[in-house]
């Protein structure tokens, strides 16, 4: 079983030995293996079953190692990179040869960022290699925001996990792509949009696909609890409620269903406090005796986008 604790030379050591660990950020866990390694890149797909078709997302500590991995920034990327960074935005970008084609499902370009998190941002100053980190959960299931959450799902995997406390913010990170040098939304995430058109203007928001993504995390079905999960919109009301109907609500829980079934993500009405909760509180009512899960949309506004987005991805057509 992974031990949990807070000794980074610990997880260096296995990092540096080609194992993985679970890593802290401020957006959720990661499972972190050496990027430049083909043999830790492997490993960290078969931990998570991950396809090898959906591609990774590298961490380093300074815009200054970013350069040793990609070939050159456009410039909506170099000042979204000096603004924001470290944070919980991506960049996707043309990558080196030292980049392994494991690591970026084969495309030219690779995913890069700098996390918020002293732990973490610690870990990677201590190594001379970039660390790959997909989400530290089995494919497809709701993201972790806990260490607690990552020995649970893959303890039995990893020898450790380097434990940061809850995660801040508690969605990934928002990714950014260049086509032809316009920036382009490729997965909403942990920054909103409205702070992003603020530092570059408009910004194309792209779909995600349902197989060969062009970035990390644009698969369809993603982040879902093994409950099936309805997805309502704000004037729309569930139907077929009994004892054993959970839901997951934004202030105000729903009337017929049994109040301890429910959990509010936020009673203020706060979508950033929603988007902290939201993968805790969906593996909270996963681990219910329930048969199925309600849950309504937020605002479209903030971070609530990039909530529905991960709520539309964990449920399944409403009955």
């Amino acid at each position: 079983m992974a031990h949990i604790g807070t000794d980074i030379s610990a997880a260096k050591a296995f990092l540096e030995a080609g194992d993985v660990v679970g890593m802290p950020t401020e957006t959720v866990y990661g499972l972190a293996g050496n990027a430049l390694n083909p043999d830790a890149v492997l490993r960290i797909f078969s931990v998570k079953n991950r396809p090898a078709f959906d591609p990774l997302i590298v961490h380093t500590d300074s815009l200054e190692k970013v350069f040793r991995y990609v070939t050159h920034l456009p410039e909506p990327a170099r000042k979204l990179a000096e603004s924001v960074w470290p944070g919980p935005l991506t960049l996707l970008l043309p990558k080196r040869d030292l980049v392994p084609d494991l690591t970026t499902s084969g495309l030219d370009t690779v995913a890069v960022r700098i996390p918020n998190h002293p732990l973490t941002l610690a870990l990677l100053r201590s190594l001379d290699f970039p660390l790959a980190a997909p989400s530290a959960n089995p494919f497809g299931y709701i993201s972790p925001t806990t260490a607690q959450h990552v020995a649970d799902q893959l303890g039995d995997q990893i020898p450790y996990v380097l434990d940061g406390g809850p995660c801040g913010i508690g969605l990934e990170s928002t990714i950014i792509g260049f086509e032809n040098e316009q920036p382009t939304v490729y997965r909403l995430g942990g920054m909103a949009l409205e702070q992003l058109t603020a530092l570059i203007g408009p910004l194309t928001v792209r779909d995600h696909s349902t197989s060969n993504p062009k970035a990390p995390g644009m698969l369809s079905s993603h982040y879902a609890p093994r409950k099936p999960v309805y997805l309502l919109d704000p004037h729309e009301q569930p139907t077929g409620m009994d004892e054993q109907t959970g839901a997951l609500v934004f202030s105000e829980p729903f009337l017929g269903i049994p109040i301890q079934n429910q959990l509010v993500l936020s009673p203020s009405g706060n979508v950033i406090e929603a988007a902290k909760n939201l993968f805790a509180y969906l593996r909270q009512l996963d681990q219910m005796t329930l048969t199925r899960i309600y849950a309504k949309r937020l605002p479209n506004e903030g971070l609530g986008r990039a909530v529905n987005d991960r709520l539309k991805r964990a449920s399944v057509t409403t009955p």
